[in-house]
């Protein structure tokens, strides 16, 4: 069925005419086998009764993040869900992992007949943006974006990470590197899409996070938006980076409420007893310290291995036109 949908979308961008085919963006340079092949989808996608679900795992990641927590539930929910695989671990150029999110969201979205919804952890809930910015087309195929610890504004801590040099997505994720500038001018947000931004005060990567002036929220544009601090809704709460992104029960809570409501999450609709939940629902918690160790590893063999990079990827032609 996928191959169809490829196939058909090729053809229509032949029909379309040249300027038309401007507003659909840059072409894309990831060879479509490539793309296809990091995409993976649940049964149900096919003419979806309801809006699939993408996952987007964060920066030295893979969708083996999601597999014990966020894949589990919406199976258990019978939702259908995909998750994308970005190359190198999300280490790379941001510019060209954006590519896989692009064809993602066309592509689950013209097999589903219907809008997708984004869940993307750090990296995971901001490259979206990325694609829904310079590909316009996508942004009628999008009905939520939901950040976990999205770095939408960089972090202060790739600053002094990268003074030695660092992987290309790290340089990217700096405060105020070219690639953050060009994502966030002009608007951050765009109209028909809701935005939640969940976000905690104890994260240790994406800096600073404290209110709703830090890095993870959005405040500009035309989308609908909600930027929650889990310590504004839970306090005392003692989630991190990464447990935000994954097995952290308010957050999940959120995310639901976000993915059955019109417009985006609102915390006044948190369940009661979410707080006290130590992890989320569906959570094995007989396999949850062997996954939490195999994500840490993950993690840790990333930062140390991965090839440093002199200096931020420069920028594509499509930006500086």
């Amino acid at each position: 069925m996928r191959a169809l949908v490829v196939i058909m979308a090729a053809v229509g961008a032949l029909l379309v005419p040249a300027g038309a085919q401007a507003a659909t963006g840059p072409a894309l340079d990831v060879p479509e086998s490539t793309l296809d092949a990091a995409l993976n989808c649940s049964d149900g996608i096919s003419d979806a009764q309801r809006d699939p679900v993408l996952l987007v795992p964060g920066t030295t990641l893979t969708p083996a993040e999601f597999d014990g927590n966020y894949a589990r539930a919406f199976a258990a929910k019978g939702w259908p869900y995909c998750t994308i695989t970005l190359p190198d671990h999300g280490m790379g150029d941001i510019q060209v992992a954006a590519e896989y999110v692009v064809h993602a969201i066309r592509t689950v979205s013209a097999e589903a007949g219907r809008k997708v919804s984004l869940v993307g952890h750090s990296q995971g809930g901001m490259i979206p943006r990325w694609a829904l910015k310079y590909w316009p087309d996508t942004r009628a195929d999008v009905a939520d974006l939901v950040g976990l610890a999205p770095s939408n504004h960089g972090t202060l801590i790739a600053q002094a990470v990268c003074l030695p040099g660092c992987a290309p997505s790290f340089w990217q994720q700096r405060t105020g590197s070219a690639f953050m500038t060009a994502l966030n001018s002009g608007p951050e947000t765009w109209p028909g899409i809701d935005y939640t931004n969940i976000y905690t005060a104890l994260d240790e990567v994406v800096t600073p996070n404290f209110d709703e002036n830090g890095s993870s929220s959005l405040h500009t544009g035309q989308g609908r938006i909600s930027n929650i601090g889990l310590q504004r809704v839970c306090p005392a709460h003692v989630a991190d980076h990464l447990t935000t992104g994954t097995v952290d029960a308010p957050a999940f809570a959120l995310v639901l409420d976000a993915l059955t409501h019109q417009g985006p999450a609102d915390p006044g609709r948190l369940p009661a007893g979410a707080c006290a939940q130590p992890v989320m629902p569906y959570v094995d918690p007989v396999a949850l310290p062997v996954n939490e160790a195999n994500l840490a590893t993950t993690v840790a063999t990333q930062v140390a291995l991965y090839p440093h990079a002199p200096a931020e990827p420069a920028p594509k032609s499509y930006i500086r036109s």
